[in-house]
């Protein structure tokens, strides 16, 4: 290019030149005088230094027109044949559009998509994002392309707090991932291993006790819940009723929470890795030792007590399950059979207790507050709900699980409610190579985020989207949250899918169904249904801002404890 511009430069100047040398002459004519030869000589090459100098002048500025036209014709060319990405809002160099970060939660993005579209293209430093917020273009990248989209975009912090993404959740579609997928399904959170899970059934039996014990009081309903489903997975993972170590593991939680969620600049720009405003450097290291200490002290309890093998009256925890496969190395392979096809490392199976403690506490106990705060916001519903409880199991017992498919209406309470709430308002994935979606370019290693929270409330599918309305579940063809209905994607679809869907559901049902019918509930201090606040605060979850608290009075006949 630099050879042509020179090439064309020295065509047009060379020509151009020469009539501008003539032109100079023309004006200024040569004096004939009498001199001696020395001043001849002399005023002859003042003379025609002056005019090199002038035709290099005239010369100079039409090479830098051309040059510059010339370049701005390439870069225009180039320009138009980019491929095509995604609309989106116009981004500063470097930083892009780092400015919007705020706009990167559920609702933001949902108004993005008023503008652009189901499908739009941020640019967060160096790296691409791309939001989703229709079924159709979600339907593209779960079902069509999911092979494309299956893995997952990691932060600094989340790659070193999951050891190096060794655990199930954040680790790329593997062989591992999948081996870990098949342990999960089949040994962790199976439906049969649900069932049979005493410890679910104890734990609601203490949260209906401590609420009858406090009938008449206000109580805190989303302290309630969170305490009940953080017991319940606790005692899961580690079989323990003990709560003396609670606390501790509840701080390690919440450090982690923050910490997953706290801005890194250098995720976006590597090279500012430098400005650490919120102190990561220090506080990753200090939560990852804090989590070693605390859940290799449990390990090594369980390795210690070992089990006898025909002792089947005693139940496998989910650390018991794991250390089955346990080995100081880790190995995977794609055979058939589990327990030759992976073995699990300590960073393994701590990285995958802390999937399970994020994955199975707050999503599970802000489904539940967000139930009964629309309950409650929508007196109608209640009614209806606790109507059909007292009609299907009456008033003089408690509910059991053989009641639950008879509870047609409950079951829907249950579907709005994680329609309007998913437990993961937007799910995170990852292209693994350059790919098409709708004829717009995905480049590999775009960070995908699909908002369930948008595509469960559009308005080209539901009607009244935003209004809390079970009774549309009644009808015939309703979707169902299977993960083929992508206008419902409260569990996401396809490989990336939740794999403790099952448990998930259980335990709000059994802590929901046991709170709307063993009491009934009303607002303190005279507050209206429409004064209850409803607003989220957006995080891995997006749970109530403020905490419902609620009056509980005892509804059965029979004692609750």
């Amino acid at each position: 290019m630099v050879k042509l511009v020179d090439e064309l430069g020295s065509s047009l100047g060379s020509s151009w030149g020469e009539g501008q040398a003539h032109r100079l002459l023309a004006h200024h004519p040569r004096e004939d005088h009498t001199f001696s030869g020395e001043m001849q000589h002399s005023t002859s090459c003042h003379s025609t230094l002056h005019l090199n100098q002038s035709i290099m002048d005239y010369i100079q500025i039409p090479l830098t027109v051309y040059a510059s036209i010339f370049l701005l014709t390439m870069f225009f060319l180039v320009w138009l044949r980019r491929k095509p990405l995604p609309p989106g809002p116009m981004g500063w160099p470097i930083i892009g559009n780092m400015l919007m970060m705020d706009q990167l939660t559920h609702r933001g993005l949902a108004k993005l998509a008023e503008k652009y579209g189901g499908i739009l293209h941020l640019k967060m430093g160096f790296s691409h994002t791309v939001a989703v917020s229709s079924p159709e273009m979600a339907r593209q990248i779960l079902q069509v392309q999911d092979h494309i989209f299956a893995n997952r975009p990691a932060t600094i912090a989340i790659t070193y707090l999951t050891y190096d993404r060794v655990d199930m959740a954040f680790a790329d579609y593997t062989p591992f991932w999948r081996q870990m997928r098949k342990l999960s399904v089949m040994k962790l959170f199976s439906r049969k291993r649900a069932e049979s899970w005493d410890s679910v059934r104890d734990e609601v039996d203490s949260m209906v006790k401590s609420t009858a014990i406090n009938s008449g009081t206000p109580v805190n309903l989303g302290e309630l819940v969170f305490g009940l489903t953080h017991d319940i997975i606790y005692r899961a993972a580690f079989g323990s009723t003990s709560h003396d170590d609670k606390e501790e593991f509840i701080r390690i939680l919440q450090e982690y929470t923050k910490l997953f969620g706290a801005f890194n600049l250098a995720d976006f720009i590597p090279w500012l890795g430098f400005i650490d405003p919120a102190g990561l450097n220090t506080r990753l290291p200090a939560a990852r030792s804090a989590l070693d200490r605390f859940i290799d002290k449990i390990i090594d309890e369980h390795l210690s007590k070992g089990k006898k093998e025909d002792d089947d009256n005693v139940e496998n925890d989910m650390v018991d399950e794991m250390l089955a496969f346990y080995s100081e190395e880790g190995k995977v392979s794609e055979t058939e059979e589990l327990q030759n096809a992976i073995k699990l490392t300590r960073d393994n199976i701590k990285a995958i207790i802390m999937d399970v403690m994020f994955g199975g506490t707050e999503t599970v106990a802000s489904a539940i507050e967000w139930a009964l705060t629309e309950l409650m916001h929508t007196p109608e519903a209640l009614k209806c709900v606790q109507q059909e409880l007292a009609d299907v199991v009456g008033l003089d017992r408690r509910v059991e699980e053989s009641d639950f498919e008879k509870l047609t209406y409950f079951k829907c309470v249950v579907k709005e409610t994680l329609r309007l709430h998913p437990p993961i308002p937007v799910s995170l994935h990852k292209s693994s190579e350059d790919t098409k979606v709708e004829g717009y370019h995905i480049p590999k290693g775009t960070r995908v985020m699909v908002n369930a929270y948008a595509i469960n409330r559009d308005k080209n599918y539901w009607e009244d989207p935003n209004t809390f309305n079970p009774s549309r579940f009644l009808k015939n063809g309703a979707p169902d949250f299977k993960g083929s209905n992508y206008e419902f994607l409260p569990f996401g679809s396809g490989r990336r899918s939740c794999p403790g869907m099952q448990l998930g559901l259980y335990a709000m049902e059994m802590a929901l169904v046991h709170l709307l019918h063993c009491f009934t509930w009303e607002l303190p201090d005279g507050m209206k249904p429409s004064e209850i606040d409803m607003g989220d605060v957006y995080g891995l979850t997006a749970p109530k801002a403020i905490r419902l608290v609620a009056v509980p009075t005892p509804r059965l006949l029979c004692p609750l404890y």
